[in-house]
């Protein structure tokens, strides 16, 4: 008799099959070359804004003083670090976003993720029923892909240079009908990836607002989760302050959700969870106890130490860093694509642009594409095939609009370049290199 093959769960089968960017990725992570290819597309942070010295310096701080910070080398309990909840809590009325005070917290409670703020995200798939999410267009392609793979529908709205177009997305609940009564949840990323595109507090007040109102008319609260990933990461000093969406709540329906992957070490993995005290706050603390007790604790201890010790110092080196390097960027897209660009969003906040171009397309079958991942198949082009000439790395937006939203077309004419990791010589590399393989695509059309 054969044997058939383990049984997977439909969310296991459809996993069995590697995503869009998990293949790319993958395909180029093959044959990468340190110093020779350029990668544009993995959104990993400077390695130069990590504060090493002072991540050491909290180390021995925390071991030497175990009355403070207590079996730091044990495990924890799943809500998290107290030391670490109160420096976050400390943290956002002294030095983060406009609005969160004292009383911000007499209502609310903090958690912190189990492995950074992607695990909340899983979470969250995890503990709520199946439905609708509302999200934005362009879309967190990685978050939303691990969605509908679990179950969830994505309604996509497509976005201006505010943020989600709230306009567009009363008309599309009107179209949603009594499919309104699957809604659960709305995710937003306030400084959106892949496009950077700063969410306003007008539209975050706007937001609220309509999930306030949906939620009154199908009688049970709709969460609505922000995600304030790159909120730490505003550079361009002409932008508003942000403010926090729990001043816009009065039905207790925002979550925020945030890390310190990004002004502090992604290594550190350092995720949190701020919202009402209650049911679903229960839940995300007892999966994060079923699957791993906490984060490790001793980076929590390190963390809170580091919050505790030198934030303010830190996050303006950061972001006088980034500014530096998205004024330069900037400037050579400027100067060498020109009138080739339809529309170019970010450079303010986070660390990518995303750029639309007018007649060239950059999806995975273009000739742009080709021409960068050194597959058109012409050897002149491509170089030999044991030691093909310098490739690069990017996000086509393909991947980052839905496959059943209003802007499909349109997204194979974008694509998202990170000039996080990579230091400035190879940025300006890598966009002589885009822009040789635009005059390719002009010379095939």
């Amino acid at each position: 008799m054969k044997i058939r093959d383990v049984l997977l769960s439909k969310y296991g089968k459809a996993s069995s099959i590697p995503s869009p960017v998990n293949r790319m990725m993958t395909d180029y992570a093959v044959g990468f070359r340190d110093g020779i290819d350029i990668n544009l597309g993995v959104g990993y942070v400077n390695e130069n804004t990590i504060p090493r010295q002072q991540i050491q310096n909290a180390c021995e701080a925390v071991l030497s003083h175990p009355k403070k910070y207590r079996a730091s080398l044990n495990y924890g309990g799943a809500q998290g670090s107290t030391n670490l909840i109160e420096s976050i809590k400390s943290y956002q009325i002294n030095n983060h976003i406009v609005g969160i005070t004292h009383d911000t917290f007499s209502q609310r409670d903090v958690v912190i993720g189990a492995n950074g703020a992607t695990s909340l995200l899983e979470s969250i798939t995890h503990l709520l029923p199946s439905g609708i999410v509302i999200t934005a267009d362009p879309m967190y392609y990685i978050y939303c892909n691990d969605l509908e793979r679990i179950g969830f529908s994505i309604v996509a709205i497509p976005e201006d240079n505010e943020g989600l177009q709230t306009d567009v997305l009363r008309e599309k609940l009107k179209t949603l009908a009594d499919s309104k009564e699957t809604i659960q949840f709305f995710y937003v990323v306030t400084v959106n990836n892949p496009s950077c595109t700063i969410l306003s507090n007008k539209r975050k007040q706007e937001l609220v607002e309509i999930v306030s109102e949906l939620s009154h008319e199908i009688g049970r609260k709709i969460p609505i989760f922000f995600d304030n990933a790159y909120s730490d990461l505003i550079h361009d000093i002409t932008v508003e302050p942000l403010q926090t969406a729990f001043c816009y709540d009065e039905i207790g329906i925002v979550y925020e959700i945030s890390t310190l992957s990004k002004i502090l070490a992604p290594g550190l993995r350092i995720g949190y969870l701020i919202g009402s005290k209650g049911p679903f706050l229960n839940s995300i603390i007892q999966r994060t106890s079923d699957i791993g007790f906490s984060a490790p604790l001793i980076n929590q201890e390190i963390a809170s130490y580091l919050l505790d010790n030198g934030i303010e110092t830190q996050i303006v080196k950061v972001n006088n860093g980034y500014r530096e390097k998205a004024k330069k960027v900037s400037m050579w897209i400027e100067e060498m694509f020109d009138d080739d660009i339809q529309e170019c969003r970010g450079g303010s906040a986070g660390f990518y642009y995303y750029l639309t171009f007018a007649n060239i397309r950059t999806d995975s079958n273009s000739n742009f594409f080709k021409y960068l991942t050194r597959t058109t198949g012409d050897e002149n082009i491509d170089g030999p095939k044991n030691n093909p000439h310098p490739k690069v790395i990017y996000i086509p937006g393909e991947y980052c609009v839905h496959p059943s939203g209003d802007i499909v077309d349109i997204g194979k004419r974008q694509l998202r370049i990170s000039y996080g990791f990579e230091e400035l010589p190879q940025i300006h590399d890598a966009l002589k290199l885009m822009k040789s393989a635009m005059d390719y695509s002009y010379q095939k059309m």
